[in-house]
């Protein structure tokens, strides 16, 4: 029997993961219309100025800042997975380039605004590093700037885990396991591919808006609005998909 392939315990779960090419196979089928309706609905909403300076942290290979960038506005992505960034430069221009960062620590510049897209928060094992993030972003926006993070809604995800299931995509049985222990959500990837082994643990912490709200007014941020999915609709906090939250 060959060999399982894993996360290397000495790294973070997201360092591998999401820089692995199985990251991107297992979620090829994300639906790039509602991330496009998404950024429509949401640079309304913020009412950005034309050739407005964004950051989208924790790009990935770049689908939502290709798209913010197509609107026309001078867009930067950054991301800790470095494929993933040598992945969208193949897209970068003028106005859109893409570069190796840690979401924990600020950026030199400052943005009119700032995109946490998709989950990605929550991923660290310290709550303080969770905290530093918050600040962070706080700190890379200018005066008049606005940061949004959309995160899952806690509540609704526990409610509808699905336990145990098989997704085949590009001819491989992903064999998903979805559980809650100590206060995070857990989804065990596995997998094999020519011959080999994989396993992977995807691991994010069940913030609550409660949650946030108190990191919030501990970083001294000023948490302006809540939705709860990608037409901006209300938040319910059982039955809303998303926990979408404007802050300055």
């Amino acid at each position: 029997m060959s060999e399982v392939l894993s996360n290397p315990k000495s790294e973070n779960w997201f360092e591998t993961w999401f820089d692995s090419p199985y990251y991107h196979i297992l979620y090829k089928d994300r639906n790039d219309t509602e991330a496009q309706l998404f950024m429509d609905n949401l640079t309304h909403y913020l009412n950005l100025p034309e050739e407005a300076k964004i950051l989208d942290l924790a790009c990935g290979k770049g689908r939502h800042a290709i798209y913010l960038n197509q609107l026309g506005y001078d867009v930067t992505g950054v991301d800790l997975a470095e494929n993933s960034i040598t992945e969208a430069n193949k897209s970068s221009n003028e106005t859109l380039r893409f570069r190796v960062h840690d979401m924990r620590e600020h950026t030199t510049e400052k943005y009119d605004a700032v995109f946490n897209l998709f989950t990605s928060f929550g991923y660290f094992d310290k709550e303080e590093d969770n905290f530093k993030t918050l600040v962070a972003i706080k700190e890379s926006l200018t005066e008049y700037g606005f940061a949004v993070i959309d995160f899952l809604n806690a509540n609704y995800v526990i409610n509808n885990l699905v336990p145990e299931e098989v997704k085949t995509v590009d001819g491989i049985d992903f064999h998903l396991k979805r559980y809650v222990k100590d206060g995070h959500i857990y989804k065990e990837i596995d997998f094999e591919d020519n011959n080999q082994k994989f396993h992977f643990t995807e691991k994010v912490r069940a913030l609550t808006l409660q949650d946030f709200e108190a990191m919030m007014e501990k970083a001294d941020i000023y948490l302006l609005d809540i939705f709860g999915d990608y037409k901006l609709r209300k938040f319910f906090k059982n039955d809303s998909e998303r926990l979408i939250m404007i802050f300055k």
